[in-house]
């Protein structure tokens, strides 16, 4: 569910593509299926795993922290080589690295669906997130380098349609298979979509390259990787060790130090992955800055939604999966609107109230507690949320390709669409320790009045580790059961609260970012800008 809204620039890596090997009018759909059906597994296979969590839990016996790294490890991986994944297919051909991404995804998706362990889950969670690495790009390129410039506004429109519809869909049947079968049946599923897209990509997707295409950025991969994985390791395993244990403040340093590093090669480096001097322009700066908090609140604080809907108020996966429906359908008919208020009004305005209103969205998710109908809960904070983001989408699209000129847009877009998802990577680590927190303060409070055996207050303090699965101790009787049962759920909502509060603060933070840094119509400072970051990347 954290990945349930399309990251932003997606439509723009394609535009900005040259048609280096256009098809044929008659494999024209055929590519487009190709494309589609494969971005799509990634896709799903994002939104189904959250669905999936609370079964992991019970059946595998995760804790909430394993479940946490079931999400990141195959994020983390994603993100930090996204953009080395792009530019294995410019340098090796992007039907063959989009092939090979395929083929690698779905070994991992089969290795998932065998994991006897949260452990063996994980590490194949993180193989899946090197596929996915090398296919989301590959199909984004795939679509701009095999339709011209006559044809390509008609299958952009097309990709974007099946896209909406993959988005809406996802989650419920990824709900329904875990409900009818299995969790496993989640991962099989992409197996034989596989097959049938390696079929359509050997026999109708041209081959392409991209003679001018930089060289793959190997150090800065791995410094980004390092980093990132250093930070999340760190901040989640501090809910269970403490944040003055030896392993957490060796895990954020050596983090923090890679980073660093990451920043310190992008800058020597002659040919980057994430040009630094794009971040000249203030428009491109303060887009991805926005994007950075937007996105991370949206991701952070969606995570545990699922958690919230089927261990405390009783929904089926299924049930879960549809709740955030309305989100999906809203910002798919609303997105091409909001794109259009940009000519009329600059991107400013849009990018300043879209943020405020999902912010609004994210205090009415905190609003319910542990009983109501989804009518009255949940589904009013999911239609404010997707009218805010319906506001952002395409306005941010657009002013992360225009603060570039012309050649470098598809590597602006391209930085965007990393920033997005490394938002979530860190949102679900960070806003994670404020969760786990509140959860056990809150759960500390409500057992003090129980007056619980020392027994069963040792098992519950050994369980916190898994916040709203906690199992309540045998052998209490029926009332005081149903008493621990009901401080469990109120602690998690309590946990769940803070992150829709947090997430919340995130939304204004990039409603401010956008007022301070983004400029507004008529403006024409952003193409100066622009202009000496294209002169710096030349």
């Amino acid at each position: 569910m954290s990945n349930i809204g399309r990251p932003p620039c997606d439509e723009g890596v394609v535009r900005s593509s040259k048609a280096a090997a256009p098809c044929t009018p008659s494999s024209g759909p055929w590519v487009l299926a190709a494309t589609i059906l494969g971005s799509s597994m990634a896709f799903i296979d994002g939104t189904v795993v959250n669905v999936a969590l609370p079964a992991l839990q019970q059946n595998l016996g995760a804790t909430a922290r394993d479940a946490q790294w079931i999400v990141e490890s195959y994020a983390l991986l994603l993100s930090a080589l996204i953009l080395v994944g792009g530019s294995l297919g410019d340098h090796l051909g992007r039907r063959r690295i989009y092939a090979a991404g395929i083929a690698l995804f779905a070994v991992a998706s089969l290795l998932c669906g065998l994991a006897r362990d949260p452990g063996q889950l994980i590490a194949a969670r993180a193989l899946q997130g090197v596929g996915g690495a090398m296919l989301v790009p590959g199909s984004l390129a795939i679509i701009g380098a095999s339709f011209d410039e006559d044809r390509r506004g008609k299958a952009i429109g097309t990709w974007s349609g099946f896209s909406g519809i993959t988005s809406a869909l996802g989650p419920v049947l990824g709900g329904f298979l875990i409900d009818q079968f299995s969790w496993r049946a989640a991962f099989f599923i992409n197996v034989p979509l596989a097959v049938v897209v390696l079929a359509l990509v050997f026999r109708h997707v041209p081959e392409s390259r991209d003679p001018d295409a930089r060289r793959i950025d190997v150090p800065g991969a791995v410094f980004a990787t390092v980093g990132l994985g250093g930070i999340v390791y760190g901040m989640t395993e501090s809910s269970r060790a403490g944040f003055g244990t030896i392993p957490v403040i060796l895990s954020l340093l050596v983090g923090i130090a890679a980073l660093l590093a990451f920043v310190l090669i992008e800058r020597r480096s002659r040919e980057p992955m994430m040009p630094l001097s794009l971040f000249r322009s203030r428009n491109f700066a303060g887009a991805n800055l926005l994007t950075l908090f937007l996105y991370a609140g949206l991701g952070g604080a969606l995570y545990f939604l699922p958690f919230d809907l089927i261990q405390v108020h009783g929904y089926s996966a299924t049930a879960a999966g549809s709740a955030f429906l309305p989100f999906v359908v809203i910002t798919f008919l609303l997105s091409r609107w909001a794109g259009g208020l940009v000519t009329r009004y600059g991107a400013r305005l849009p990018l300043i109230i879209g943020p405020i209103v999902a912010a609004v969205g994210f205090v009415l998710f905190a609003l319910p507690g542990t009983g109501g109908s989804y009518w009255t809960t949940f589904f009013p904070a999911v239609v404010v949320m997707g009218l805010g983001m319906s506001f952002v989408i395409a306005p941010l699209t657009t002013t992360a390709m225009n603060s570039v000129e012309g050649s470098h847009s598809g590597l602006a877009s391209g930085v965007n669409n990393a920033v997005s998802r490394t938002a979530g990577v860190l949102a679900i680590a960070v806003i994670g320790v404020f969760v786990f927190a509140a959860f056990s303060s809150m759960l500390d409070s409500r057992l003090s009045s129980l007056d619980l055996p020392p027994k069963a207050q040792a098992t519950l303090q050994s369980e916190k580790g898994d916040l709203g699965a906690a199992h309540v101790p045998e052998g209490l009787g029926v009332k005081k059961s149903a008493a621990v049962k009901g401080a469990i759920a109120e602690s998690f909502v309590a946990g769940f609260r803070v992150a829709m509060f947090v997430a919340a603060a995130l939304a204004l933070a990039s409603a401010l970012t956008s007022a301070i840094m983004v400029e507004g119509k008529g403006h024409l400072r952003s193409s100066e800008h622009a202009g000496r970051a294209e002169s710096n990347l030349a």
